[in-house]
Parts: structure tokens; sequence; C-alpha cells
């Protein structure tokens, strides 16, 4: 538990005092940006996902509709598009826990060399 507290008290200073606006200006990328905007992105991937999923799943009705008629069409929009939502949000999310633990473990090596360890 102790650990604990000493690596938050440790990751409390790691871009003390820079804004995000000089983060995103800072030419020798010293500190890093994506960890503060992973919740925007994370969101706005979920609403990508939304809308293709109903974009793809309002195309593949119509067309089961035109083919087998209106249950095949519903049926094709009814588990098509969930699916589709759920495969793009896990895909989108493993994808920014990978850039975060990235950009974290580049963070702990920082202090780890600033401490002299």
């Amino acid at each position: 538990m102790e650990s604990r507290a000493h690596v938050t008290a440790a990751l409390s200073h790691v871009d003390e005092g820079r804004g995000f606006f000089s983060s995103l200006f800072d030419l020798s990328f010293t500190s890093f940006i994506t960890t503060r905007l992973i919740k925007l992105l994370y969101a706005m991937l979920i609403v990508l996902a939304a809308v293709t999923a109903l974009a793809l799943g309002s195309g593949l009705s119509i067309a089961a509709t035109a083919i087998g008629g209106r249950f095949l069409g519903l049926l094709a929009f009814v588990i098509v598009g969930p699916v589709v939502f759920l495969v793009n949000v896990i895909l989108a999310r493993v994808m920014l826990e990978g850039a975060i633990v990235f950009f974290r473990m580049a963070e702990h090596t920082a202090q780890i060399a600033r401490q002299g360890r």
C-alpha cells in the first residue's frame, strides 16, 4: 500500500506547472498530452463506433429487406449493429490502453532517471 502512495506522489510531479497549451507546443516533447486527452479520444471513438454500427446495420438491413423481407432486414439490423459496435469499442479500448501504457512507461523511466537510480 505504501508503494502505491509513493508512485502516486511521483506521478503528480510529472507535468507539474505545465498547462495544456504549453505541453501542446512543447517542441522538445518533454511533456505528453496523450495521457490528458485519452478520455476525450475514447469518447469520440465510442461515438464513431455507434455511427459506424448504425450505418452498417442500416445498410445491411435495407439490403436484407430487399432480398428476404422485413424480418430478415430487422434481424440483420438487430444482430449486426451491436456486434459491430462492440468490436469497434473493444478495439479502440485496447489501442488506447496500449498507448497509455507506452506513455506511462516513458514518464516512469524519466522519473527513475531524475532520481538517479
